[in-house]
């Protein structure tokens, strides 16, 4: 029998009680006589109480084990305790340490906050560059351009002498076909421009900084390992190609890679503090609070961010995280709204203030648009999946680069013509979420007013539209289509990219559709039964904005399948509380419709379409499978790899660390027996002997390893050193027994986040389930190619 125990994905498991590794000491070591120290009355040697650089790590691409990073913090807090009544050194010791996680907090909020803040104004400012240049200071965007202008009218606020059109400034010409050329002409060059400084960086320099962020944060999250994911440079790049693809015009947003981003900067103050740098499981309590304070400054909102890493994020999530997250997030928002950087004085994104209430009655229009946002979410994965998975099938992955050009090429030519889709998405949701007032000069308020009108400017009653509200309808319809199809090719480039925005965008300009169509009935058929009781004539009945802000929730949680953190950022975003029902409702039909056609959102179907080892909690494991179906190795296959406890020489243990790749080997009393002892990993294995070969004389190849509690005997003076290896046995690795229904055993490793677990028989060793094993299983079961979990 043999077990195939993939280098990714196990690692073994290590007792509170065997954290550090000791070797039987070598006579010339320790100052006391061979017969002392073979009778255990001598000082043994402990060559690892000083802890090595590589004991108690994982290596690349492996999962870690959750009850050892449990184990070993227990161990350091106990000792710490200890240590602080010796003196009052130790004393400070522990408060600094206690304080630890709080500072760490406190610099994660302050250092996202602001880099958020730095994006957003880069962002403002490049958008504009497309079209124009402030010629009082080229560094500012139009918007702050025409704030310092003393000769910007009301009626003409976009208008100002400083700000220029690229045509304006080149041939003095404004108006007329040749100066709309030469703007479309500059508009697609400085996209091109922007989209192909993002990729080449992206490329270059750091290339874990593409795309999204969050399946590799939750895959990190849950466990494994991504070495350089979450490094410097990658921070680096990502914020700098981040300003650049949103420049560019492209269909993405900036709040998942904002996500990212905040968990590089956790990541990058976890090491200046041991306590987080040499547990990865601390290390993942910090990197949750963090990914809040991501949302909580890409949304301004603290407490949707941190909701959001409870419910979509965080694997382990326990109460202490839950507050330090609240710090964070209000950490980063009050550093976000210290730099100010929509010039409002306010921290939300869309601000909104809507004069009329809901009505029973419009809980009809608002669950049609979560049944869009529902099919909208479900149509969007698979189409993406599908162009994702092509584009790592074929020869489309191998030019990053290109597909990166052509998709904004066709873009940009494809936006400048509509005024919608030429401006950025945050603008068109925020103008999308307006109420129409009598000072709003947009299209979609060019409504027939009533001459004889004497009411209060914010309660204006519904009104017949004009004919800049079906222009403005025709080109929204326009831009839907647009933004459904040229959002599936977009996201997963190699460049950094959110789905946020863009599908908020979807659902935005269908709802403000739905609601302008359902204004206009309530107005022209107000004698309608459905009307009749609630919409008086002359009176304000519908606002189009709440359509807008409900279809941009309803399509956000068809993508996503996020419902409570959703509704919370909604109306944080908006600052519209009193309309949670109507989100509410709308976020749980796009979800039970989503749900119909899968039950993966797109985070967890590119989890699965990358093969990253994650066992999501909401599964649900149902099939009549037992352990023996499971574990390894198999029937046909080689025996298991195991140690005996007494007697294995160094060279059996080197050659089956170098013939190998597993990550353990369990120990038994025999081979003949094959009861259990314990488990060991290959890291510290390999470790132990070579240190002992550094530092402990007579340990040669033909030295016996010996994992008995009781100190080895030498027979002969001539018998080279034994080795003890008993301190890194893990002394009680989960067991379960061959009938344990896979049922069980899938949830233990979800709840425990086990590595591995040993199948035994009445003591008698068996086999190993791996958490790949795991996963194997439950893709066979469900009729999918078991090798897609393989890490790709």
């Amino acid at each position: 029998l043999s077990v195939s125990l993939d280098p990714y994905l196990l690692t073994i498991a290590n007792n509170k009680k065997n954290c550090i590794l000791s070797l039987c000491p070598g006579a010339s070591s320790t100052g006391a006589t061979p017969s002392e120290e073979m009778n255990g009355t001598g000082n043994l040697m402990d060559f690892l109480d000083e802890p090595f650089p590589d004991v108690g790590t994982y290596e690349d691409f492996h999962t870690i084990d959750w009850l050892r990073e449990k184990s070993r913090d227990t161990d350091r807090h106990r000792k710490i305790t200890t240590k602080s009544k010796e003196s009052y050194w130790e004393l400070i010791k522990s408060l600094l340490d206690a304080w630890s996680g709080w500072v760490v907090m406190l610099l994660i909020g302050m250092l996202t906050g602001t880099l958020a803040g730095v994006i957003d104004l880069a962002v403002d400012w490049m958008t504009d560059l497309k079209e124009g240049v402030c010629l009082s200071a080229f560094y500012y965007s139009h918007e702050q351009c025409c704030w310092t202008s003393n000769e910007t009218t009301f009626d003409d606020r976009d208008k100002c002498p400083q700000w220029q059109k690229w045509a304006e400034l080149m041939t003095g010409h404004s108006e007329g076909a040749g100066a709309y050329v030469l703007n479309y002409f500059l508009y697609v060059l400085w996209a091109l421009l922007f989209s192909f400084l993002a990729v080449s960086l992206v490329r270059v320099f750091a290339p874990y900084a593409c795309g999204s962020g969050i399946p590799e944060i939750k895959t990190i999250l849950s466990g494994f390992i991504i070495r350089g994911y979450l490094g410097k440079w990658t921070l680096l790049i990502k914020t700098v190609t981040l300003v650049l693809a949103v420049s560019s015009g492209l269909s993405l947003g900036k709040e998942g890679p904002l996500v990212h981003v905040a968990c590089c900067c956790g990541n990058l103050f976890c090491s200046l503090f041991s306590k987080y740098s040499k547990n990865e499981g601390k290390r993942r309590e910090v990197l949750s609070a963090a990914a809040a304070a991501g949302v909580s400054v890409a949304f301004g909102a603290p407490i949707g961010g941190v909701l959001f890493s409870l419910e979509e994020v965080s694997y382990y999530f326990p109460l202490k995280t839950l507050w330090r997250s609240f710090f964070a997030a209000l950490v980063a928002a009050f550093t976000l709204r210290a730099i100010n950087p929509f010039g409002n004085s306010r921290l939300v994104l869309f601000y909104v203030e809507y004069h009329t209430p809901w009505y029973m009655a419009e809980l009809v229009p608002f669950i049609l648009l979560g049944v869009f946002g529902g099919l909208w979410g479900a149509l969007f994965i698979r189409g993406n999946i599908a162009w994702c998975r092509r584009r790592k099938t074929t020869l489309l992955g191998k030019y990053p680069v290109l597909e990166v050009i052509v998709i904004t090429g066709i873009t940009a030519v494809l936006a400048f013509p509509n005024p919608y889709t030429r401006r950025s998405t945050s603008e068109l949701i925020s103008e999308l979420f307006n109420d129409c007032g009598a000072l709003e000069s947009s299209q979609l308020c060019d409504y027939v007013n009533n001459p004889n009108m004497s009411r209060p400017v914010d309660d204006i009653p519904d009104r017949p539209a004009g004919p800049g509200v079906y222009s403005a309808l025709w080109q929204l319809a326009l831009a839907l289509i647009f933004k459904i199809v040229i959002t599936i090719f977009t996201f997963g480039m190699k460049i950094p990219s959110g789905l946020f925005i863009p599908s908020m965008a979807v659902g935005a300009i269908a709802g403000r559709i739905v609601g302008i169509a359902v204004e206009q009935m309530a107005y022209h058929h107000h004698d309608w039964i459905i009307f009749k009781n609630w919409c008086r004539p002359g009176a304000d009945c519908v606002t189009p904005g709440l359509y807008a802000m409900v279809g941009a929730a309803a399509c956000l949680g068809g993508v996503t399948r996020m419902t409570v953190s959703l509704v919370v950022i909604m109306f944080e975003l908006t600052g519209g509380l009193e309309y949670i029902v109507p989100l509410m409702a709308a976020a749980v039909t796009s979800k039970w419709v989503a749900d119909a056609f899968g039950k993966e959102g797109i985070y967890e179907s590119h989890i699965q379409l990358n093969g990253y080892p994650y066992l999501d909690v909401r599964d649900e494991f149902t099939h009549r499978t037992l352990a023996t179906d499971v574990m390894r190795p198999r029937r046909s296959e080689p025996p298991l790899a195991v140690l005996t406890q007494d007697s294995t020489t160094v060279e059996d243990v080197e050659t089956l660390i170098k013939d190998t790749d597993y990550n353990g080997f369990p120990v038994v009393v025999s081979r003949e027996s094959e009861r259990l002892i314990g488990f060991v990993q290959r890291r510290e294995l390999t470790v132990a002997i070579k240190t002992a070969r550094q530092k402990q004389d007579g340990v040669v190849s033909s030295s016996v390893v010996y994992f008995t509690e009781d100190n080895p005997q030498v027979a002969e003076a001539c018998d080279p050193q034994p080795l003890k290896l008993r301190r890194i046995l893990n002394l009680s690795p989960f067991t379960v027994t061959d009938h344990t229904p896979m049922e069980t055993v899938v949830d233990i490793f979800r709840k425990l986040g086990l590595r591995q677990c040993l199948v035994t028989r009445s003591g008698r060793l068996l086999g190993i389930i791996t958490k790949k094993d795991v996963l194997r299983h439950m893709a066979q079961m469900m009729n999918q190619d078991p090798e897609s979990i393989m890490f790709n």
